[in-house]
């Protein structure tokens, strides 16, 4: 009995209190029943790389993204006042215009009449493919093959309407201008599910956007953009890395979110600054190419490839609002 009143009191807090007290100064003592949670916090903190690129998304990566789009808005608004007001010491291409033999003039009409086409000729391929289940069968295939396929066509039908020599009127060059435009129109055929409102309000946005950095292009300097060519190039080859990569990483990881947010997000932006170039390569094309090139043993300027450039940046910017309209990567990661 005596033994157990002791052992009880032994284990009484002010009893260990005040044992601890006597103890030498440099005494050790280990409290086991830290070791455990001490043992799973520097495992916590020791994740591998692997570990922390298959965490769950956050909403950091698409935050940062659409931080970046409201930040390149706002650039775009100063710029369209700086150069739209005149405030620039350099005089813009609008001023230079007024000097423009009328060939000129007609050079840049023919690219933009193209331009206004493969607009439409897409979108009624579009209409036509999705209303098609064995076409919207075979675009929609998300395989390897669907993909290899998908990228065939696009690119060799690209490759051989830029190829062919253009000519007034119609002819060859027309005939493969229109088979691209319609590959195309099929390729992005599955958008169509989005629905009709979504589409027509990304249509308006991209003619706003489209509208104001062409605004942007013919108020500023002439050759204000045409620098930008090179890191246009290198950002070209981080977004399609990045699209790329969202093939096979989900955007419910926080490797594959940070990849979806770059080719959305960051695509966006992208192609708004190839067309602020694509508009003043094609006005400096315009200026530049002699008006008689048979004298010269060149090719005759060519609307519908400076057309696919433009048309093109404006392709990519349309499927990319749309998407966010859509809900983006909200809807990705549930």
């Amino acid at each position: 009995m005596t033994s157990m009143l002791m052992s009880r009191l032994c284990c009484a807090p002010s009893l260990r209190i005040s044992a601890l007290r006597k103890l030498p100064a440099r005494s050790f003592i280990r409290n086991y029943a830290k070791d455990s949670r001490e043992t799973l916090e520097r495992t916590a903190r020791r994740r591998t790389l692997r570990e922390r690129a298959m965490a769950p998304a956050s909403e950091t990566s698409f935050n940062v993204g659409k931080g970046a789009l409201a930040g390149g808005a706002v650039v775009g608004l100063g710029a369209l006042c700086y150069y739209g007001l005149g405030m620039s010491s350099e005089a813009g291409v609008l001023e230079k215009s007024m000097m423009w033999p009328q060939y000129v003039k007609d050079r840049i009409k023919t690219t933009y009449i193209y331009f206004g086409g493969s607009l439409a000729i897409t979108a009624a391929s579009a209409v036509a493919a999705f209303r098609s289940p064995a076409i919207l069968r075979l675009v929609a295939n998300n395989g390897f093959m669907g993909l290899a396929i998908s990228l065939a066509a696009i690119i060799g039908t690209g490759m051989l309407a830029q190829s062919i020599e253009y000519t007034e009127g119609f002819g060859p060059k027309q005939m493969a201008w229109m088979l691209h435009s319609s590959v195309l129109g099929a390729m992005i055929a599955p958008i169509c599910f989005l629905g009709g409102p979504i589409l027509i309000r990304a249509a308006w946005y991209t003619a706003g956007v489209v509208g104001g950095l062409s605004a942007v292009a013919v108020c500023a300097p002439s050759e204000k953009f045409l620098m930008m060519g090179g890191p246009l190039a290198m950002g070209l080859g981080v977004v399609l890395v990045s699209s790329i990569g969202t093939m096979f990483l989900p955007p419910t990881t926080a490797l594959g979110a940070g990849l979806y947010s770059v080719a959305l997000y960051g695509g966006l932006l992208l192609f708004s600054g190839f067309l602020l170039y694509d508009t003043q390569r094609i006005i400096k094309q315009a200026e530049s190419h002699p008006p008689n090139p048979t004298l010269y043993g060149i090719r005759n300027y060519d609307p519908i490839n400076a057309a696919i450039a433009i048309y093109l940046d404006t392709l990519n910017i349309f499927i990319r609002i749309a998407t966010i309209l859509a809900g983006g990567g909200s809807q990705k990661r549930r």
